[in-house]
């Protein structure tokens, strides 16, 4: 009965008729100023978007060229003329640190210096359908020095780097005139590292954590992760200004990073029963303040078992030792091209040897 009345007494009533087409006609145009503000903030949204993507694409444009070798587009940067130098750099950086230490252009007044970006760094691809272990990437690296006509290149090698100079230096793809190598990692042994990048390189598992991951709290946590790997040196002047952090945090040099670190012990175990069978001058450096990899555990426990090798360790430096001592990087690499000049020695094998002392001179 009650509703029925209502009707009827709406039905009388014109004033309540036009305060309900008054409200309606409000409620619609509120609506409609939602959805304009809402469209007005996607275009905003894309704008900045747009404009972000531009910044970084002119911040992201490559610094050198590009060989495709074996299906997979490298990136690498070359310059000077002489005899080749090569440099590989470590885990979570790219070729460009090179540039940024002045390592490769210090290089350039002497050789033709070549640094090229690892697979899943810099702007080198890293396709899924390969295992990256030190010896694939090794083999990708002597592909691209044959098409780039590189022979008998020093092979500089910075971090995780090493393991993929040993790698090729081990792997009688090519001859080398020597290496020199930088901070290296050689030997197998718990980390805390390792096992916390174990599930981040599982495919699904790793990229839905990256996924979930802001860009931007990945930036927030980049200065301290530089401070450590620089450490006790503080982070230089030029590489918080220059370094491309927005290429260091993207998802697939974090995947690159996360699978190097999770196979680097089993990358050095590998490794680890060649080394007494190198034949070819071997100069280590190392600091012996570095926060990352123990002086004695790797380069001292290495230099002991390469015959013939130099050891240089560096009072109070870190892990960064193109930073701070490009110098006595550039006068060893100077040492194996003046080693690789001389008539090789004959060792007891009837194979050729050099020798350096642990100075770096020429053994008599």
């Amino acid at each position: 009965m009650f509703p029925r009345l209502t009707r009827r007494a709406s039905s009388r009533s014109p004033h309540r008729l036009v305060s309900k087409q008054v409200t309606k006609a409000l409620r619609s145009t509120a609506k409609m100023a939602r959805a304009a503000v809402q469209q007005g903030s996607k275009a905003v949204r894309r704008t900045t978007k747009a404009a972000k993507s531009l910044q970084a694409e002119q911040t992201r444009r490559p610094p050198g060229r590009f060989v495709e070798v074996d299906g997979v587009r490298v990136h690498y940067i070359a310059r000077g003329k002489g005899r080749p130098v090569v440099l590989l750099h470590g885990n979570g950086t790219m070729a460009e640190d090179f540039v940024l230490c002045g390592l490769l252009d210090r290089l350039a007044r002497r050789y033709r210096v070549i640094a090229i970006d690892r697979p899943g760094f810099g702007h080198t691809e890293r396709p899924r359908y390969r295992v990256w272990t030190a010896s694939t990437q090794a083999h990708l690296m002597h592909r691209v020095l044959e098409r780039l006509n590189v022979e008998r290149p020093v092979i500089v090698g910075h971090s995780w780097g090493t393991l993929v100079a040993l790698a090729l230096a081990t792997g009688s793809w090519r001859e080398l005139r020597g290496l020199v190598l930088l901070s290296g990692y050689y030997y197998p042994t718990r980390r805390a590292d390792v096992a916390f990048s174990a599930p981040l390189a599982i495919p699904g598992i790793g990229d839905a954590a990256r996924a979930l991951t802001p860009q931007a709290l990945n930036h927030i946590l980049a200065p301290p992760v530089f401070r450590h790997v620089f450490w006790p040196q503080p982070v230089p002047a030029r590489f918080r200004a220059r370094f491309p952090v927005e290429i260091a945090v993207d998802p697939v040099q974090q995947r690159a990073s996360a699978e190097d670190t999770a196979t680097l012990n089993s990358a050095a175990a590998l490794l680890q029963p060649l080394y007494r069978k190198l034949r070819l001058p071997v100069c280590i450096i190392t600091g012996d303040a570095d926060a990352i990899v123990d002086a004695d555990e790797h380069s001292r426990r290495l230099h002991e078992e390469v015959a013939g090798s130099a050891l240089t360790i560096l009072p109070g430096l870190g892990h960064m030792i193109h930073y701070s001592a490009p110098g006595k990087i550039g006068r060893a690499v100077d040492r194996l091209m003046a080693l690789a000049s001389e008539k090789p020695k004959r060792s007891k094998g009837g194979a050729p040897r050099a020798a350096l002392t642990s100075s770096g001179a020429l053994r008599p």
